[in-house]
Parts: structure tokens; C-alpha cells; sequence
């Protein structure tokens, strides 16, 4: 293949995997269409009119940067707190076969942080390049700003989710205050910990598994709040994340009980601390996605291992990573594994998002400005 065949094929990659994406009914998409076809007549004329074989380029400069001939390519990964231990397992693996199959080796940069938080730090310049956040509604968030095209969801199995988890209820040894269900955390005199919905994806969860609770058990909006309301009346300190959340519990001795990730309790555990949890019978199937921010990957032409990185967190090695470290797969295969039915309680009600008319109306019912946890909150002072 000719020096010239070389960048001419990667165009043609690149515009058939634009007109793909692109929106035609839009003007943004019809000026993209325009401008990929005028670089590919270009690159066409120039194969065609008997160059004289030298290596020089008629790429423009601001021509779509092409990782796939380095050696090294740099992915930026942004994620939410609590995937961490997960990524760190699973990230070698992955660098692993890519180098393997393209002779390239990935670096990765990894943030961690509170979903809402890294959210807002993506859309305000953080050049992710895959992002894995907590609820689809951040991820929604940042397609909405501009930065992920519409569809996500589709390029991937399970509408982007690729990893899951149910909310735990953790106490103090012995369970001193006899916490065994949702309602008990309404009672006086107990204090929980959780993190704020207002940064934290985690948190938004922990306050749909609260509402879901009393709905799933024949309870209507105004029984909800008012159980919601007298719960969030014994959270002493909300925490920016989880993982803050956590450590507020366990390391620094605060409340009678948490709310988290079932995922966080397997941790803690596989590290030896002896934790009393209890995964309720009614829960929130906590389902978190997967996407590629495809205006950074453009800019930084890195599609092609991006879109490889999220296509491998779908394979059994991933997906049997994911569940070591105490999520629930997302591969429904692998679910029905005797290894990882053994390792994951059944629960008897599992509320979805669905269920509440997805995160658009989630959003705006409970978690907007002014909003009912908004109006819970100021009742408290």
C-alpha cells in the first residue's frame, strides 16, 4: 500500500463512520458531511494526478489527528468513585491484548470522583476520552452539552450499561440498633450516613432505593416523602461522594448505618474488614453506562482504542473482573453462573429507573432546583 493509501483509507474509515453518526437533519451534520467529503476529493486528486512520490501530506492542520500509527496512545478515562479498584484490575488486561493485537501500547489517565462532579468536570473541559459514570443521566448530560453524539447507548450491548449493583444497608457490629429494613432508618434516634444527590450518582441512587421502597410496597408519592423527608432528617452530613460516604463509616466512625454500593460492601469485605449488611428485599437496580465523549476522541484520534477499550469491558474477562470486585454482571450469561448466582443475594422486588419514567423525569421530580430534594433539605433548617 502506497504512502498515499495510507491516509486515504483512514479517511474513508472516518467518513463512513461519520455519516453513520452524523444527524443529517442538522445543519452541524450536513457542514461535517461537507467537509469530509471536500478532504476526501482532495486526498482523491492527489492519488490520481501522478504525485511525485515524496512524503509530504495535504492534510490541513486541523485535520483529524490519527493515533492508530504511534507506538504510544494516551486514553483519558473518567469515571465515578467507586469503580476504581474495578479499572485498576482491568485496565492491564486490556493494555495487554491491544498490544498484542496492534503492536500499540495504551496509557492510561484515570479521575475518580462523584458522578454529578465528574459530569460537570467533563463538560467543563476535562478531555475524557471514555467516560463511566454512575447514571445514564450524566452521561445524557454531556451529550447534551455537545460532546457525545446521540445513539450512545446503541453502539454497545445493554444500552450502555456495563456494569450494576444494588444498595446495601450497613450497620456497626452486632447491629447494636437493630437496623433490618428501609423503614428503620425513619426512626429517631438513628443516624445515617450517605452522600449528596446533588454531586454524587451514587447518592441519586441511594435516594431512588429510599422512594422505591415505600412505592414498590403499595405507598403513593405523598408516603414517600414523607418517609424520605424523616430519613435525610437523620443524615447528620452528606459527603461529596461514596468513597466519602465510606470512609466517613468505617474510618472515622460516623453513624449507625450506611447507604452504599453492594459492590463497596464485597470490597470492604475482601479487604478483611467484618462488616453487618443487609441487602434489602426491595431494591433499585443501580445500572451504570459506559460512552465515548466522540468530540474528544476526534480531536485527539483516539476512536479506534477507545471504542476497543469499551467494547472489551463487555467481555467475560471484564465482566468476570467487574464481579470479583462486587458488581453484578451486566453480561446476563454470566449472571446465571453458579459462581456469581452464589455470590449475589436475590432480591425479591427490584424497582428500575424505567419504573420512574427515566432519568429526564427523575431529574426534574426530585433532584432539580427547587425540587423534592430541595424541599426535603429545607425542612431541615
Amino acid at each position: 500500500m502506497s504512502l498515499w493509501q495510507r491516509p486515504l483509507k483512514r479517511l474513508q474509515a472516518i467518513a463512513e463512520h461519520r455519516t453513520y453518526r452524523f444527524r443529517l437533519n442538522s445543519l452541524k451534520g450536513f457542514v461535517s458531511l461537507f467537509l469530509v467529503g471536500t478532504v476526501l476529493s482532495v486526498a482523491l486528486a492527489a492519488c490520481s494526478g501522478g504525485g511525485s512520490g515524496s512524503n509530504s501530506s495535504s492534510e490541513t492542520p486541523s485535520a483529524i489527528p490519527v493515533a492508530a500509527s504511534k507506538d504510544n496512545v494516551e486514553l483519558t478515562l473518567v469515571s465515578f468513585a467507586v469503580t476504581k479498584a474495578a479499572h485498576e484490575a482491568i485496565i492491564p488486561k486490556f493494555v495487554e491484548q491491544w498490544k498484542k493485537d496492534h503492536n500499540q501500547t495504551v496509557v492510561f489517565k484515570q479521575s475518580y470522583g462523584g458522578s454529578g462532579s465528574q459530569t460537570r468536570a467533563v463538560i467543563d473541559g476535562l478531555e475524557a476520552d471514555v467516560v463511566h459514570l454512575a447514571l445514564a443521566g450524566d452521561t445524557s448530560k454531556i451529550e447534551k452539552a455537545g460532546l457525545i453524539q446521540s445513539g450512545w447507548e446503541k453502539e454497545v450491548p445493554n444500552n450502555g450499561i456495563v456494569s450494576k449493583s444494588v444498595a446495601a444497608l450497613v450497620t456497626r457490629p452486632g447491629n447494636p440498633k437493630n437496623i433490618k429494613t428501609w423503614e428503620d432508618l425513619s426512626k429517631e434516634g438513628i443516624k445515617l450516613i450517605t452522600a449528596d444527590p446533588k454531586t454524587s450518582g451514587v447518592a441519586r441512587w441511594n435516594f431512588l432505593a429510599l422512594w422505591n421502597s415505600v412505592i414498590k410496597t403499595g405507598g403513593d408519592d405523598a408516603k414517600a416523602t414523607e418517609f424520605v423527608t424523616k430519613v435525610y432528617g437523620n443524615v447528620p452530613l452528606l459527603t461529596k461522594d461514596a468513597r466519602e460516604a465510606t470512609d466517613a463509616f468505617f474510618k472515622q466512625g460516623q453513624g449507625d448505618a450506611l447507604i452504599n454500593y453492594e459492590n463497596e460492601i464485597i470490597l470492604a469485605e475482601q479487604k478483611g474488614e467484618k462488616l453487618t449488611a443487609i441487602i434489602p428485599d426491595v431494591n433499585i437496580s443501580i445500572d451504570n453506562p459506559i460512552a465515548v465523549v466522540d468530540k474528544n476522541v476526534d480531536k485527539h484520534g483516539t476512536r479506534e482504542v477507545a471504542e476497543g477499550f469499551v467494547k472489551y469491558l463487555y467481555t467475560p474477562e471484564a465482566q468476570q473482573e467487574f464481579a470479583k470486585l462486587g458488581f453484578r454482571p451486566a453480561d446476563d450469561t454470566l449472571s446465571l453462573s453458579k459462581e456469581v448466582a452464589d455470590k449475589f443475594p436475590k432480591v425479591k422486588t427490584l424497582g428500575t429507573v424505567a419504573d420512574f419514567g427515566g432519568w429526564d423525569g427523575i431529574n426534574k421530580k426530585f433532584f432539580a432546583e427547587g425540587a423534592i430534594f430541595d424541599q426535603i433539605q429545607a425542612k431541615k433548617k
